[in-house]
């Protein structure tokens, strides 16, 4: 058996206060707020929901300057302090589920008299448990060691520690080891694939923060940077730093436009023809990443069971404490992507500790992890393929369940994360990308639903499509019947798409006017319209449930009757991003509508003739997908490991690979 170091103490070395909630907690866990479960009816879970998203924080607050490096906190005199947090609290029911550890030590070094360690653990519920303690005596110095079983985290429960000053300062730091097989003593090793586009100086940075890390070096092997944009990373005032950081061990591939896909497709390849490298890490260009999450992916994957995808969690880069999501899956039925309905999205660790938040304790597992931060055993690759060519959305989902079919899970392990821009400040349900949401679920849904028509996915389908109809989002509406048209073409020629069908499809909805964007208010004509709202009704007025269905119902019957005369010459109303529901615009003429991310808005204005044709065509080809389902799922199956071959994605990148232009380092 060998020693394995499992885990260290960290701590942020840029001092960034907004982080340091994930790091270390001065504040007192609070349960009573926060119940496992309740019954009753919908108005009673509501209300529970609020009280467990209800900020627990004292305002106790640690200062950055206690942080004496990147892995030793100077602890106040009188000060108590806990290490049960993201980063540094031991998840415990994760190495339980998924490696060969059985126990754990953790060894705690304390420089201070009368100091006191506490050792905790959790159950799945959230409730904690004291464990064991040590003081410091007269010397003022001293390590302490604990002996830890994994065998209680079967559901769920963490392990972490508090540290209590008496009279003087005290300095900690501290490690988790574990006694692994001898077969598992070497650390494996990862190429970093990143595939850029137009984000220079962002990609430059990051690459300078995994280049000059000390820790992380070790285990890097090569960075890949897929360069696919017309702003060079190569021309960042930032490169030159990191070129000097990562040296030998940095590689930028210029390539066309090929999407996310494409790009991680090429690293993926590289990384397997190569094959030096344990692992392929997936990771995007535009994140701020935790460098010590890399070796803790590193560190599980090598103890796992068996080959197992390793993922990483995702932060808010404009509100770093928050966390996007625990852990993701495909709800089957509806086919869609959405987090276990037992966890909780938008996460606050300022707001809501761990050890105050019983959900957290519970284990999440996850059909798939998102590609801003995904380790993948090479072996994983050679075995099951590479990427669809799908050229963004879904491609990392469908892998994840493609690996969990061939045997290989998906854990998305905390401790791992980076910083990115959260996906709510996009509005990709109804812009270019809108086309490539929409054909890529119909393909994934074909390769893996396990219902014979997909569940519900084409009645879904259909109730967006008329949402987006009542919404007067033509171009919308335009882009998913096209998405629908291509997959029904078969998955043949879905390489061939890659280079040029985003040029395709932004020109096509050019058209329209809800797709034409103006930055400037006064491009728009002002608002007037003939008649009053009814009964002085405000358009943020949230509608019953009974309203809604009512719309629904009537709301495409009032599409087919000639607009008001006065809506085309002004719009009737000016409505925000976040009130822009169908219900709401189906009762407009015409409007003007601002984008989520708040730099622009939209005119929409209503035509019954184009919504009858959009209605007509709807029908048809929703009908057809009815008939055509258990076909198309057989032909895109058997085509699946064709598709996703390295031989076909060398057939792709060929464009590139014989006047190659890659940059070593």
């Amino acid at each position: 058996m060998t020693t394995r170091l499992l885990q260290r103490q960290i701590l942020p070395l840029d001092r960034d206060f907004d982080v340091l909630a994930l790091y270390v907690d001065p504040d007192e866990a609070r349960l009573d707020a926060d119940k496992y479960e309740i019954g009753g009816n919908r108005a009673a879970k509501d209300l529970n929901n609020a009280a467990i998203r209800q900020a627990t924080s004292s305002g106790n607050q640690i200062h950055p300057d206690q942080i004496e490096s990147r892995t030793e906190l100077r602890v106040k005199s009188g000060e108590r302090l806990s290490f049960g947090t993201y980063f540094n609290a031991f998840p415990a029911s994760y190495w339980r589920r998924w490696t060969v550890v059985t126990d754990v030590t953790l060894s705690v070094e304390v420089a201070g008299s009368g100091a006191t360690v506490i050792v905790y653990k959790s159950m799945a519920n959230g409730r904690s448990q004291r464990v064991d303690s040590a003081t410091t005596g007269a010397e003022g110095r001293g390590t302490f060691v604990f002996d830890l079983s994994l065998k209680p985290f079967v559901d769920g429960g963490w392990y972490w520690y508090d540290v209590v000053a008496g009279d003087d300062d005290v300095v900690v730091s501290a490690e988790w080891t574990a006694e692994v097989p001898d077969d598992r003593a070497a650390h494996g090793t990862v190429d970093i694939a990143i595939t850029t586009m137009n984000r220079p100086d962002f990609c430059a940075k990051l690459l300078s923060q995994l280049g000059e890390d000390e820790d992380l070096a070790p285990y890097l092997d090569t960075v890949l940077v897929m360069e696919q944009g017309t702003q060079l990373v190569t021309d960042s005032p930032y490169f030159a730093k990191a070129q000097g950081a990562l040296g030998e061990r940095l590689r930028v591939i210029e390539q066309g436009n090929l999407g996310g896909s494409g790009g991680y497709a090429r690293g993926q390849l590289e990384s397997v023809r190569k094959a030096t490298a344990t692992y392929t890490m997936m990771m995007d260009d535009d994140v701020v990443c935790e460098p010590e999450g890399v070796v803790r992916a590193i560190t599980f994957a090598d103890l796992a069971r068996r080959p197992t995808i390793v993922g990483g969690h995702m932060f808010s880069l404009f509100s770093r404490s928050r966390l996007h999501s625990f852990g993701e899956i495909i709800q089957p039925w509806r086919f869609w992507w959405m987090s276990p309905l037992d966890t909780y999205s938008d996460w606050d660790f300022a707001s809501r500790n761990l050890r105050s938040s019983r959900w957290l304790h519970k284990r999440v597992d996850v059909d798939f992890n998102g590609w801003f931060s995904c380790l993948v055993p090479r072996v994983v690759l050679e075995e099951i393929g590479l990427s669809l060519p799908l050229f963004i959305k879904w491609d990392d989902s469908e892998f994840g369940l493609r690996a969990k079919a061939a045997g290989y899970p998906t854990v998305t392990f905390p401790g791992s994360a980076v910083w990115h821009v959260p996906w709510t400040d996009k509005n990709d349900a109804v812009d270019w990308q809108a086309y490539f949401h929409h054909r890529n679920r119909f393909i994934a849904a074909l390769l893996h639903s396990p219902y014979p028509k997909g569940g519900r996915m084409i009645r879904e389908s259909l109730n967006h499509q008329i949402a987006h109809l009542v919404s007067m989002q033509y171009s919308t509406a335009e882009l998913r019947l096209q998405a629908m048209e291509d997959v029904l073409a078969g998955p043949d020629g879905l390489h061939a798409m890659l280079p040029g069908r985003l040029a395709e499809v932004n020109a096509f909805r050019k058209q329209f006017t809800d797709a034409q964007l103006q930055v400037d208010p006064d491009a728009f004509p002002p608002i007037r319209r003939k008649k009053p709202p009814r009964k002085g009704r405000s358009a943020v007025e949230v509608p019953s449930r009974v309203s809604q269905l009512i719309t629904a119902g009537l709301a495409p019957l009032r599409q087919l009757k000639p607009p008001r005369d006065l809506s085309r010459e002004y719009p009737e109303a000016e409505v925000r991003a976040m009130d822009a529901k169908w219900y709401r615009l189906a009762s407009y003429d015409s409007a003007i509508v601002s984008m989520n991310d708040g730099t622009s808005a939209a005119l929409y204005q209503r035509d019954h003739e184009k919504f009858r044709d959009l209605m007509k065509r709807t029908l048809e080809i929703h009908e057809r997908y009815r008939r055509e389902w258990p076909r198309l799922a057989e032909l895109y199956r058997s085509k699946l490991g064709e598709i996703t071959s390295p031989a076909a994605w060398e057939e792709t990148f060929r464009p590139w690979t014989e006047d190659r232009t890659d940059l070593d380092g």
